[in-house]
């Protein structure tokens, strides 16, 4: 992906005048990236040093109240979801989300609110669950397996394991009857266990799983804003993490799942790149951005205020201001964002252009176009061996399961049918 240039400005082709996108979601992060935990492969923990020295971490009263005034009237829509992260979120203590309640009913008008709170679950009481049960919170919990792959790189500030005490959280969320879905880290070591992760999720009772793919480079040298973790434009020396996950890896990762998921869990476990697929497949949106023809509708807030492009591009270049001083939706119709979200299709390099499944990718997350083509263009998506692999794959499934929505069927019944006829796939790992 192309550097970020604040200082471009829109074609007359791209737009006659800026208008504010009709909605766009921000993912809040009112306690910035504290956390009380201290994962080995977190790309937000060292983002604390954008904010060193500025004080307290924790959002105040009045950045909280012109946020959710804002984000709340810049909707042109009926369902305002709210997504809340961090760090850990739960660290600012349950009186802060009880004060977001009473806000979002002042300012919500006709307009129905939803609320998601992700978090590591190890934080989680009896007064939090009665809390995220009265108020139809939708739990995420970041959990990457097993015990024996979880507590591999999630760690306390300690070094402690802490896949016990997740689980106790979870049990929490299920006995107060809690919506909830996981997300898991898929790195060098569980994305060699597809199964055991898959099967493990299933047995705690994910009935929507996500599956995040960690690529990160190191800077060779720390750079001068502290953060060694660095974008996909950093030009000097930087090496891919030992936490990384490989192409072919995660394609047969993804592939061994898919194959357990579409005999026998079509229509009860719901995964995320499954559901995108088949969106993109049918010519749907695939409500994700990263399989998105363009991307630049999900920002990130900081504690205080400043508005990110996006989650994984907290970088001093990518800064599009501060909620306290420029309207938020301002901020998302900004020259600078709508060049940020048509880079994403703009700077494909040549070999997606022709790709038989660019409309089911579109290149992927721009973080992670950090490869090299065979004739020398950059922009690559670092996991695109294994995204081609996993297409190439479920082509036949997707196939037939988009044929049966098209005939306003349900795409569960892949089922019956591959339990007495057998599909001719091509796999490449």
């Amino acid at each position: 992906m192309a550097r970020f240039d604040k200082n471009k400005t829109l074609t007359l082709s791209d737009a006659i005048k800026v208008t504010q996108p009709k909605a766009f979601m921000v993912m809040t992060k009112p306690i910035g990236s504290v956390c009380n935990l201290n994962c080995t492969y977190c790309y937000y923990l060292e983002k604390e040093n954008l904010y060193a020295g500025t004080g307290s971490f924790k959002m105040t009263d009045e950045v909280l109240e012109e946020f959710i005034r804002q984000y709340i009237a810049s909707q042109e829509v009926p369902t305002v979801s709210f997504t809340w992260q961090g760090g850990e979120p739960t660290l600012m203590g349950l009186d802060f989300f009880i004060r977001v309640v009473e806000l979002q009913q002042k300012y919500q008008g006709s307009k129905k609110i939803e609320n998601a709170f992700q978090t590591n679950g190890t934080r989680l009481t009896e007064e939090w669950c009665r809390f995220f049960k009265k108020n139809d919170f939708l739990l995420g919990i970041s959990v990457d397996g097993p015990a024996e792959i979880h507590d591999k790189y999630r760690k306390s500030k300690q070094g402690n394991p802490t896949h016990q005490e997740v689980m106790s959280g979870i049990r929490l969320l299920k006995r107060f009857q809690v919506k909830f879905n996981t997300l898991s880290v898929i790195h060098d070591v569980n994305v060699l266990k597809p199964l055991d992760v898959y099967r493990f999720l299933k047995r705690a009772g994910s009935g929507y799983m996500q599956f995040i793919p960690v690529v990160e480079r190191r800077a060779g040298k720390t750079p001068d804003d502290g953060l060694t973790l660095v974008a996909p434009s950093y030009s000097d020396s930087a090496e891919l993490t030992n936490w990384s996950v490989r192409a072919r890896q995660f394609g047969k990762f993804m592939i061994t799942m898919f194959d357990e998921w579409v005999r026998n869990d079509v229509g009860k476990v719901y995964v995320q790149l499954f559901d995108v697929t088949l969106a993109n497949w049918v010519g749907a949106p695939p409500g994700l951005c990263a399989f998105s023809e363009t991307c630049g509708a999900a920002a990130v807030m900081e504690h205080n205020g400043d508005l990110y492009a996006c989650d994984h591009f907290v970088y001093p270049e990518y800064l599009l201001g501060n909620v306290m001083e420029t309207r938020m939706g301002d901020l998302m119709a900004s020259g600078r964002q709508m060049q940020f979200g048509k880079d994403k299709r703009d700077t494909l390099p040549g070999r997606c252009l022709t790709c038989e499944f660019r409309f089911a990718c579109h290149g992927g997350c721009p973080k992670s176009r950090i490869a090299v083509t065979a004739d020398g263009q950059t922009g690559l998506n670092w996991l695109c061996e294994g995204y081609l692999a996993f297409f190439r794959h479920v082509k036949p499934y997707m196939d037939f399961m988009a044929n049966e929505l098209a005939h306003e069927r349900p795409p569960a019944n892949i089922m019956h049918y591959l339990a007495n006829n057998p599909i001719t796939v091509t796999r490449d790992v």
